[in-house]
């Protein structure tokens, strides 16, 4: 009953201290044990099944969306730590002395049809919020037994992501931009499209969305609908189709819109590489944890 309830509460912590962190001016660290305490001590109190699957995944996503905004909590100190010239130097090398966003931007440009591309992209860049969880279910759906793995690779490359943003914080090329350091214009398409498209709504879902915008290094848009894409094509070749359809299109708007630099989705890239070649390693420690947790799971449960 003790562990049960400890279980229960260590659920019910990892909802709220991140939610009141600020009034209860919780360090950092706590916020991120609290959340990571959260989905293990779920598959402490049910028992394993499809439906707690899917919670330990959300609750896991519940996590990274709190951690990931920490670091911006605090914007002067990061702001300290913030890195803008390094993924400048990179991608003007790759663009020929010339960011590929502001090569992009004035080559389309000159097209008349430009406003409308402005407008698809960004819708592109908008579903991003639903997609990686849209191939998610369609594999819980159609491949029940391919969920697991793609959920945990999935749940990986936001983990490893987020590390990669209190380690490296990075600004985006249209912030950079914003503040002369690009040394050409990136403009951040997204807004204007925002605001035309949701008129007075758009800033309170600017806001809302902007929870940390020097979350940029590496990609997680670019990682994760590729992470997608590539669990779609191992369900079927169809689903894949359509996977990396959508990824492509995704990672050529995050570099037209000025979201991101080519640099950050070849970081994105290797990151799912690193999670995908990396998974024979990990899989002796995940075993163990899965084994505590399932003889923990049975004392709480007698």
């Amino acid at each position: 009953m003790a562990l049960r309830a400890g279980a229960a509460g260590a659920v019910a912590a990892a909802v709220a201290v991140p939610l009141l962190r600020r009034r209860l001016r919780a360090p950092a660290a706590v916020t991120v044990a609290s959340c990571a305490a959260g989905p293990l001590a779920l598959a402490v109190l049910y028992p394993r099944s499809r439906k707690r699957d899917v919670a330990l995944f959300a609750m896991q996503m519940w996590a990274f969306t709190m951690v990931h905004e920490l670091p911006y909590d605090d914007p002067e100190r990061l702001r300290r730590r913030l890195r803008a010239r390094y993924p400048i130097a990179v991608d003007r090398a790759i663009g020929f002395g010339r960011l590929p966003n502001a090569r992009l931007q004035g080559a389309l440009a000159r097209f008349r049809r430009v406003d409308s591309l402005d407008r698809v992209l960004t819708w592109v860049h908008w579903l991003w919020f639903l997609e990686p969880y849209i191939a998610l279910l369609w594999i819980l759906l159609r491949h029940p037994e391919r969920f697991p793995r793609a959920a945990r690779q999935m749940a990986a490359v936001f983990d490893l992501g987020c590390v990669g943003y209190f380690a490296v914080p990075t600004a985006p090329p249209w912030w950079a931009s914003e503040q002369g350091l690009a040394g050409e214009e990136v403009r951040r398409i997204m807004v204007g499209v925002g605001e035309e498209t949701w008129r007075s709504a758009w800033p309170a879902m600017y806001g809302a969305l902007g929870g940390n915008p020097w979350a940029a290094m590496p990609s997680l848009h670019f990682a994760t609908s590729t992470m997608a894409a590539i669990s779609l094509s191992e369900a079927g070749r169809a689903e894949g189709a359509i996977g990396w359809g959508y990824a492509l299109t995704l990672g050529f708007g995050l570099v037209y819109l000025g979201e991101h630099y080519v640099t950050d989705l070849l970081a994105g890239a290797g990151l799912v590489a690193t999670v995908r070649r990396g998974e024979p390693l990990a899989e002796p420690a995940v075993h163990a944890v899965n084994r505590g947790l399932r003889r923990l799971e049975r004392l709480a449960n007698g």
